[in-house]
């Protein structure tokens, strides 16, 4: 029988046709050692499947499902909806190649009533247990659902209001309680029925939802733009939650070990203390320079400079990554090749033979040619000192090249997550 379920570590960055860009690359990162949450990948072949066969999932599918979810269970000592010490996990898509438009990243599913009670004694801090769960009701309702986004962040606002918290890290157990209740009412009135209590129906849907996003509109249009064959499909990927909103001790982040606008070697990305993934790309609070982590978490600076150099020497590239540190512990949570500008491209490639990673020709191969009409425009004058209205991440469209978007259905996409590099 077709296998179609591979554990991480199981495959690597070669297979990337097969577990997508964001499965094969964390395989690749458990196999290298890092420090990578558990979980498994449902191959681009079940997704195939799923198109041809009236969205029915292939023969032997659940089983290798329910038999890699035990094998979790196992590895971490956790179980799924369990009461005393649930297991939680995230879902994401992960194309062959990187899909603007692709679903958003599911966070915390596995919660439900009974698993709360468990989140709350086995941490100590009702307040965390509460947050996860309001956050991953917004996520299934909007991704999986199609509840709207902009209700839910309705109902937050007007708690905050009631509550005079002016930031999400205000609201304090009594008000994350309410839009609990708050959010299941919405959920109910708009879907007909109650949230979801049993985690594998969750997790079945959430996967459902990963296939089905590879045919929305918006990946439709990019795949035409980009000339990406239809055939290739999704995969989806099933993870261990690391949790970066444990406190003061936890964060999550984005970075690049090189910056992609001027191809300079430095500490380049941003990140926020007391935050789940969502938290950096949505707006809602003002992200930190990652070189400034050294101040906030100490520790966690240390192991990331470490990875810098890990991932460079390993990939023979730049690379764009993702982490998240629960109490002081970093994970990673995906890699890939990071994108640049022209001039960066060149200059990154110029280092990388000085610095003995790659060949003379490999570094033209890095240089797309086409790109080179970027240098051959006029171009700010920076020996000039400007007068900065605006700071952000190149996490977005257009973000290596430093436009501006200003369509509406691109920006409210943006400002709700979906774009960012923590969604497909």
């Amino acid at each position: 029988m077709k296998k179609y379920v591979y554990y991480f570590g199981e495959g690597d960055a070669s297979m990337k046709m097969l577990l997508g860009g964001k499965g094969a690359n964390l395989a690749e990162m458990t196999r290298i050692g890092l420090p990578v949450p558990s979980g498994f990948t449902i191959s681009t072949e079940a997704c195939h499947h799923y198109y041809k066969n009236n969205e029915s999932w292939p023969e032997g599918l659940e089983e290798e499902v329910k038999t890699n979810l035990a094998e979790l269970e196992r590895k971490i000592g956790k179980k799924f909806g369990d009461s005393n010490n649930p297991l939680l996990v995230s879902v994401r898509s992960g194309a062959p190649a990187s899909m603007p438009g692709m679903m958003d990243t599911i966070l915390n599913l596995g919660l439900n009533d009974e698993a709360l009670r468990g989140l709350i004694k086995l941490t100590a801090n009702e307040r965390f247990a509460l947050d996860c769960y309001r956050r991953f009701i917004q996520m299934f309702g909007n991704v999986v659902m199609g509840v709207e986004h902009d209700q839910f962040e309705a109902i937050i606002n007007n708690v905050k209001k009631e509550t005079g918290a002016k930031l999400d890290t205000d609201l304090d157990t009594a008000a994350l309680r309410t839009i609990v209740e708050r959010y299941k009412a919405l959920y109910k009135k708009t879907t007909n029925e109650d949230f979801p209590q049993e985690p594998y129906e969750q997790l079945r849907k959430s996967i459902n939802a990963v296939f089905g996003s590879w045919n929305n509109k918006r990946a439709i249009t990019y795949r035409k733009l980009n000339k990406i064959p239809e055939s290739w499909g999704t995969a989806v990927n099933v993870q261990m939650m690391a949790f970066g909103n444990m406190g003061i001790g936890s964060g999550t982040g984005v970075g690049f070990t090189r910056n992609p606008s001027t191809g300079i070697k430095e500490y380049y990305g941003e990140y926020l203390v007391n935050a789940q993934g969502e938290d950096v790309v949505a707006g809602i609070r003002t992200p930190k320079a990652i070189k400034d982590m050294s101040a906030d978490l100490p520790a966690a600076f240390e192991d990331l400079k470490k990875i810098y150099t890990i991932l460079e020497e390993h990939y023979k590239d730049m690379q764009d990554f993702e982490f998240t540190i629960e109490k002081g512990i970093l994970y990673m949570l995906q890699t890939r090749t990071g994108k640049r500008t022209a001039q960066a491209a060149i200059k990154i490639a110029v280092d990388m033979v000085s610095e003995g990673l790659i060949d003379k020709k490999t570094a033209v191969k890095r240089v797309d040619p086409a790109s080179l009409n970027q240098l051959l425009h006029p171009q700010i004058d920076r020996s000039v000192p400007l007068k900065v209205i605006a700071k952000g991440l190149p996490a977005s469209p257009g973000a290596a090249s430093g436009k501006v978007v200003f369509d509406a259905d691109v920006a409210r996409f943006h400002r709700s997550g979906k774009e960012g590099i923590f969604g497909g």
